[in-house]
């Protein structure tokens, strides 16, 4: 769970945006998702953690933007 927290803050730094940003711009949640899975309050379901990796490869940063390879994992 925390490589995947980890790999949602990367990219939402990479292109300039909240984490929550990428969870719901993605389709994963609305805005309190990403709060709740960090809290360890809830946590996602496979389905949403492919869904928003699929995401996060599907719109790259910008060139120049570092996101670790474990992103497009």
């Amino acid at each position: 769970m925390e490589q995947f927290l980890s790999q949602v803050r990367n990219y939402a730094e990479a292109i300039g945006v909240k984490p929550s940003t990428v969870i719901q711009k993605a389709g994963g949640g609305g805005g309190a998702t990403w709060g709740r899975w960090e809290s360890g309050e809830s946590s996602p379901t496979l389905h949403t953690v492919d869904k928003i990796r699929k995401h996060m490869a599907d719109n790259p940063p910008p060139a120049g933007g570092a996101v670790s390879a474990e992103v497009a994992a």
